[in-house]
């Protein structure tokens, strides 16, 4: 095997360890960054496509996943909301820094169930549940006076008993149709391991990709 002065030998490079279900291999990696990310492993990058086909990204959590999905949550009137419900396609990224690894994730965007919704929203701390009624989210906010009135008038609205779900507040779950595993490697030869599937009910391929 050629050796250029500099570059490791291939054969000493650690691969991604390929697994027959992609889940499998993101809950392992998930796991990992649960105990080493310093600030919130659930961060994701999640991109979705605008009026004019311009493509628009935003930070969001993670709140679940499993064969069906990987679920957020977001007020539907919201930009990111609008447009999904509008171009129901999406892309996410996570960026594990500290485990110099990434997965992208591509598919198809559906809404989640009131049921799914309302669950999780119960989980949610007052304050969030408050805020998501008080927040016109996306749209323009004339004063920070504004938002803490609104606040305050919701809270007092729900000062007792449970607060609802707003019904422009739930949820969206993308079914991934590309999951690509990025892992960094010295000299920028990262490894890269993609699983590609036709359609939800299909098999997985994989391929390694050059870096």
């Amino acid at each position: 095997m050629p050796v250029v002065e500099g570059v490791p030998p291939l054969h000493i490079v650690v691969m991604i360890r390929e697994l027959a279900d992609p889940l499998a291999l993101f809950a392992e990696w998930y796991a990992e960054a649960e105990k080493s990310e310093p600030n919130d492993p659930s961060a994701l990058t999640l991109a979705t496509v605008g009026p004019d086909g311009t493509p628009s990204a935003r930070m969001v959590l993670l709140k679940g996943y499993d064969p069906a999905g990987f679920v957020f949550y977001t007020n539907y009137e919201s930009r990111k909301g609008r447009q999904l419900i509008a171009h129901p396609k999406a892309a996410m990224l996570f960026h594990w820094k500290s485990l110099r690894r990434q997965v992208r994730l591509e598919g198809p965007v559906s809404q989640t169930t009131a049921e799914e919704a309302d669950a999780y929203f119960a989980t949610r701390a007052r304050g969030s549940q408050v805020g998501a009624w008080a927040s016109d989210q996306s749209r323009p906010l004339e004063s920070r006076f504004a938002l803490e009135k609104s606040v305050a008038e919701y809270g007092a609205r729900y000062l007792i008993g449970t607060v609802p779900r707003p019904p422009h507040w739930s949820g969206f779950r993308l079914q991934p149709l590309l999951i690509e595993f990025w892992q960094d490697q010295a000299f920028r030869l990262h490894d890269r391991l993609e699983y590609r599937r036709a359609s939800a009910d299909q098999r997985w391929t994989t391929r390694t990709l050059y870096p």
